[in-house]
């Protein structure tokens, strides 16, 4: 029996875990990379449900587990450094799975767990995809042409693969709103296993403790304003939207640009679509139905795809597959959409009234109440099935 062939467009985290589950179930697969290396920055994030449980069939735990990072307490304060209140996040999870660490430890444990078959070419511009009813080619800026039986698009939230194929991003498109920027800089907080959140009307930064001596930094503030922005306007930006922070907050910033760091920044918008793919191309992860950063399932369900598309693969036919494929995901995702719309409310309040009511509940609230909600958000709102990649494995 021929060998099946699938070229993977993007190295982050669908990419990588779409490359190992298909790899795993006896594909030849290539990952080409636009970028020259994996990428350096990337916000915190939070595993669990059936995203930590394939993460552990995986054989990746021991190296998420050496990356993690251990939150006790997250101290609100106002503009003025006054604590509004402390959340401990053991309260609200009590026993449930749950594993913190930056996005980009991520990406890193993924790739040195590919077998070392998986090509990862980086520095590979893509300029061409082309699907058809029994495979699909890529073509990439040197010239070559790459051929498979499938197509993966995983080039994030501004995919080249779904603006070639599917149409403009603004048909796709729903903005929440906000805009959010992360950088990190050595530490001078000594927060140790904490971390502060630096809150007000339409702007909260937070700021957490890497293994490293070295401090990450978010940013989410509401905007109007929607596009990328240019490496060399981020920090302008960022310092227009902070200029009613506290004090601290301006000082990271001047040290974060002293070290010459560049931030990521972008917006938090939905990529909603009716389909994910075209023929024998197939969008996942970002590309296909970012969830944003609020909703705190994104990774988690990056992973957990791939690992039900290499699933459904095993089966048999790739048509039949990818059809089965958006059947089992597509309910949790559109749960999880709706849950970023309320949650980016409550998160970021954009008026002042907003804020108070916001911050009066959650200090008053009963614990047990809270915790139930955020134990919820994590155990409802995921993939239905217990038995994800099962087959696969």
């Amino acid at each position: 029996m021929r060998e099946r062939q699938a070229i993977v467009i993007g190295a982050g985290v669908a990419g990588l875990a779409a490359a190992w589950w298909l790899r795993r179930i006896g594909w030849r697969v290539t990952v080409l990379e636009r970028a020259a290396d994996l990428r350096d920055a990337g916000y915190m994030i939070g595993l669990s449900g059936p995203g930590l449980e394939v993460a552990r069939r995986m054989g990746l735990m021991p190296k998420l587990e050496a990356a993690a990072c251990v939150i006790n307490e997250n101290v609100y304060r106002d503009t003025r450094g006054r604590e509004l209140l402390r959340l401990r996040y053991r309260e609200f999870l009590k026993d449930l799975p749950y594993v913190a660490l930056r996005r980009t430890a991520l990406v890193q444990a993924l790739r040195e767990v590919l077998d070392p078959s998986v090509a990862v070419q980086f520095s590979t511009h893509v300029t061409r995809v082309q699907g058809g009813p029994n495979g699909a080619s890529v073509e990439v800026a040197d010239g070559r042409t790459f051929e498979g039986d499938l197509i993966i698009g995983a080039d994030g939230l501004r995919s080249y693969v779904r603006r070639q194929l599917f149409g403009p991003d603004g048909s796709y498109f729903k903005p929440l709103g906000y805009r959010f920027a992360t950088y990190d800089l050595a530490d001078r907080l000594n927060l140790g296993a904490d971390f502060v959140s630096y809150t007000q009307p339409g702007h909260i930064v937070e700021y957490y403790t890497l293994s490293d001596h070295r401090i990450a930094a978010l940013h989410v503030w509401c905007s109007k304003e929607t596009g990328p922005v240019a490496a060399d306007q981020r920090w302008p930006l960022i310092e227009r939207e902070s200029a009613r922070s506290h004090p601290s907050v301006m000082q990271m910033i001047d040290l974060a640009k002293a070290e010459a760091a560049i931030p990521v920044l972008d917006d938090l918008t939905l990529v909603d679509m009716p389909e994910w793919r075209k023929g024998r191309v197939l969008l996942l992860g970002d590309a296909a139905h970012c969830l944003t950063l609020i909703s705190g399932q994104g990774a988690g369900m990056a992973i957990a795809s791939a690992g039900i598309l290499a699933e459904e693969l095993a089966k048999g036919g790739i048509e039949e597959a990818l059809d089965r494929h958006r059947a089992r995901l597509r309910p949790s995702i559109r749960r999880l959409q709706e849950r970023s719309i309320k949650m980016g409310k409550l998160f970021v309040p954009a008026t002042p009234m907003s804020f108070h009511m916001r911050n009066i509940m959650l200090r008053y609230m009963p614990r047990s109440w809270l915790g139930q909600y955020f134990q919820n958000a994590v155990k409802s709102e995921i993939i239905a099935s217990q038995d994800v990649a099962t087959s696969a494995t």
